[in-house]
């Protein structure tokens, strides 16, 4: 049975500090990065909200402090530019173990009591980080994009275009990872392929996101990790169907968190659930637990609802419900594979509509192999018992699926039926061309 859970809401002062009193410039041409900083500062002392009037703001990264609400007022956009002096690589997280990435467009860490909230747009300027794959464009769009770079990737399928040629070189290159001295200068270089999550929360406590419209992130849009107390509400993410790792929300390693009245239409996994990545991620101690989404919609995604496939530090206690999925390559996701480790567990999952689903209207596997433009991340092959996942008493109840290829796919490790059991679906119906395929688990329940 689901275990209810208290989510506290930030507290935060009345006091006002508006932008434009300290200097910012409306227009989208002068940058207002010292404004937003002045203002933050301002009312860290005592706390309160730094109020954004209608306009367009330009600015660079937004650091949020403990007691401050940033605050969008009716037709005001925040729109973010690309520069290598503010945005400067660190060492951060990023699918579940340290990467070096520019900094975040709005970031946060170790604060407490702080929100975003209003009727604003937050506009990351993904387009100027992020690459196209070919096969997801017409030609028409495929030769305008030609016009504004030259350069392009070989990829599994056609090429996968980028926007500059420092993701060109940085690609080519390969991926400097920060373990070992001298990897921020080493990555220096290639700067441009080292593309942030829009929004970075970490170890924050107490943390309302409200109203606001996110849009264009250059890679995740909002990453909350190691979080507790986390409410997201009546919001809308809004990515392009072409946008690569254009996660809507990825809840990472977070404790008491709900997800409710929220629109996200994203190039990648709409609500995604995550808690580290194998060996690495097994070393620190925080399970994803005690989640509840309900009332949101998810559109244009590559999974609606996603569990993993970075789940090491284990992923529990989760509800989902009264959910809307359409035109997702799959409905209900849950993955992983061998290497990850870790044990998802006690997952409700129930009135769910799923319409024009490509593949799977659900999917339960060990064997995903994760893609990252055009490398694949090696299979492991390991008899260690910490290396083996396992999904365990997950409940499908009232799930509703018109159009898709496979109604349910349950698919464990080869010979380890073990590794994903007690699985119960009830009161469900899935119209799709193929009908369930069950292979190594274990004690699968339809009623």
């Amino acid at each position: 049975m689901f275990k209810k859970f208290n989510v506290d809401l930030p507290q935060i002062n009345d006091a006002e500090y508006k932008i434009i009193d300290y200097g910012a410039v409306p227009g989208g041409v002068i940058s207002n990065t010292k404004a937003f900083k002045a203002a933050v500062l301002a009312a860290t002392e005592h706390g309160g909200r730094v109020v954004v009037p209608g306009g367009i703001w330009l600015t660079g990264p937004i650091e949020i402090k403990s007691g401050v609400e940033l605050h969008l007022e009716d037709n005001a956009v925040i729109l973010f530019d690309k520069n290598a002096e503010e945005y400067p690589l660190i060492v951060t997280d990023f699918e579940g173990i340290a990467r070096i990435r520019a900094t975040s467009p709005i970031w946060a860490d170790g604060a407490e009591d702080i929100a975003i909230t209003g009727n604003g747009v937050i506009d990351g300027s993904g387009h100027l980080w992020r690459p196209v794959k070919e096969f997801k464009m017409t030609r028409r769009q495929w030769a305008k994009l030609l016009e504004k770079s030259p350069y392009v990737l070989e990829g599994n399928e056609d090429g996968i275009w980028v926007p500059t040629k420092s993701i060109y070189d940085g690609r080519n290159y390969g991926e400097v990872f920060p373990d070992h001295e001298g990897a921020l200068e080493e990555a220096a270089p290639y700067y441009d392929f080292y593309r942030p999550v829009m929004v970075s929360l970490k170890n924050c406590k107490r943390v309302l996101i409200e109203g606001v419209l996110f849009k264009n992130s250059p890679a995740w849009c909002l990453h909350p990790y190691f979080c507790e107390h986390l409410t997201v509400r009546h919001i809308r993410v809004n990515n392009p169907y072409y946008a690569q790792n254009g996660d809507g929300i990825d809840i990472d390693s977070c404790k008491n968190v709900e997800v409710c009245y929220s629109d996200f239409s994203t190039g990648d996994d709409g609500i995604c659930i995550k808690s580290g990545k194998d060996k690495e991620a097994r070393k620190i101690e925080g399970p994803c637990e005690n989640i509840y989404i309900h009332d949101c919609y998810v559109g244009q995604s590559h999974g609606g609802f996603v569990i993993g496939s970075e789940m090491s530090r284990d992923v529990r206690n989760i509800l989902v419900e009264n959910c809307t999925f359409i035109d997702s390559d799959i409905g209900i996701r849950l993955k992983s594979s061998i290497g990850r480790g870790g044990v998802v567990e006690d997952i409700y999952i129930k009135n769910i509509n799923m319409v024009n689903i490509l593949q799977e209207a659900v999917i339960i596997t060990m064997n995903y192999v994760h893609v990252n433009m055009n490398y694949d991340e090696p299979v492991i092959e390991s008899e260690n018992a910490e290396d083996i996942p396992e999904f365990r008493n997950i409940y499908l109840e009232n799930c509703q699926c018109t159009g898709a290829k496979t109604a349910v796919k349950i698919a464990g490790i080869k010979g380890k039926p073990h590794t994903i059991h007690d699985v119960y679906i009830t009161d469900c119906q899935f119209v799709a061309e193929e009908e369930n395929v069950f292979t190594d688990c274990e004690k699968v329940v339809i009623n």
